[in-house]
Order: C-alpha cells, then structure tokens, then sequence
C-alpha cells in the first residue's frame, strides 16, 4: 500500500450525481489532492458498498471516503472491509451504527419534508425506486442554490431504490467509531432534519463537527469552501 497523500473519494446520496461534487473537487485539485468522485447506483447498501470496495481497492493507495446523504450508508458500510480507509467525512450525511438505516435515521426525529415530494416508479423486478418531483425539487432539496443550478440539478437527478433506504447497515461494528471522522451539515437541511445529525455527530465523537447556518440537503454545492476545508482536514490528519 502506497504511503502518499490520500485520495479523496466522494460518494454522492440519492437525488444526486457526482457533478453534485464539482466545487468540492476543484478545491481539492487546487490543493494537491487527488480526486475521485464515485457513481454511486443507489440500489442496495451492499451492492452500493461492493462497487465502491472495488473501486477503492483499484486505486491501491490510500483513501478519505466522503459521503454525501445515502453516501454515508455506502462509504460505512464500504469501509469496514478496507484497510486503504484511513478516515471518512460526512456530508449532510447519514451516520448509521449496525442494523441502522437511513429510513430509520431520517425518521428518528421530526422534520423531514421529503417524502412528500418523491415520485415512485415500479421497477420490473417488483420494486419501486423514487425520484424527487423536479417542480419541489429547489424548495426541497437546495432551497440555497440558484433557480437556474436547482433546475439543472433536478434534471440530473438519480433516483434511489425504496430497498436501498429501508437496508440496514449490516457491518458488524460502525468504522467512525475507530476512524478519525469529520462531519458537515446544514442547519436548515429538509432531507434530514438538523436534529438527527446533531444526534449523530454527538454519538460518533467526530474530531470535527461543522453545522452551517441556513444551508440545505445540497451544501457540496450551496458550501463548497466548509466541505472542501473538513475533506482536507481528513485528508492532512491521515498523511
């Protein structure tokens, strides 16, 4: 395994792509950290995990995995069987512990508008995947973007599956509790509401929590600057 600076790999959550990253990434770039930003398939938190597990392991270098919204599912779950992990940062992100989902950390406290705007669609193997309606998709999602980059972004929306949130973690231990860890998120957030992740900051110890006044689900976007400087926090620690 290489000793050099860690890669950062950014995981996007449902709703989004990895454009969703593009501000982060370029600070990042600037500063001499090499980039990936993953196409995570939002269908199952372990098939989801076993992509990125592949895609770390190729890399045969060190890694920071960041995870955005459902991204925190994947990049725990992922983590647990990857030695190239030297930390991880959450991003307006899920921070599950074993046997927890994201539906069950969403609904831990009241708040969340989201499941009023998603749109099902049936898939052919019986199950249903949802989309946020692209007329609510700016209120709801990145109420601090622009119109015109809230109506870019609900184009290029990626759905996500009804199994995916409702899976579990099924490591058998949470890696953020032995990894150094950061997190972010915004106080105005409406996917998942700012007192579930000040619950799971508290819970996990991070070695840095920053909660940002006024921002939405979307902060990789609306906060580059607050997600690129906990990336390179996490970055630095690890090197």
């Amino acid at each position: 395994m290489s000793t050099t600076t860690p890669t950062a790999v950014l995981v996007h959550g449902a709703f989004a792509d990895s454009s969703s990253w593009d501000a982060v990434a370029a600070q990042l770039t600037a500063a001499d950290v090499d980039v990936v930003a993953f196409a995570n398939p939002l269908r199952s938190v372990r098939a989801d995990a076993g992509v990125l597990q592949d895609l770390v392991r190729s890399l045969d270098r060190p890694v920071v995995l960041v995870g955005h919204s459902y991204g925190g599912m994947v990049a725990t779950q992922a983590a647990a069987d990857l030695d190239a992990v030297t930390a991880l940062v959450f991003v307006g992100a899920f921070v599950p512990a074993p046997g927890e989902s994201a539906g069950d950390l969403a609904g831990r406290f009241p708040g969340s508008t989201l499941g009023d705007t998603l749109l099902p669609t049936p898939l052919t193997d019986g199950g249903t995947e949802f989309r946020i309606d692209p007329t609510r998709f700016h209120h709801q999602f990145a109420h601090d973007v622009s119109a015109s980059r809230a109506a870019a972004m609900a184009i290029a929306q990626r759905p996500v599956t009804e199994a995916a949130l409702g899976e579990p973690l099924s490591a058998s231990t949470a890696v953020w509790s032995t990894l150094p860890a950061w997190s972010v998120f915004g106080d105005d957030d409406r996917n998942i509401p700012a007192a579930a992740h000040r619950w799971m900051a508290e819970r996990a110890a991070f070695v840095g929590t920053t909660e940002l006044p006024g921002a939405s689900h979307a902060i990789a976007v609306s906060e580059p600057d607050a997600v690129a400087a906990a990336v390179l926090a996490a970055v630095r620690h690890a090197s």
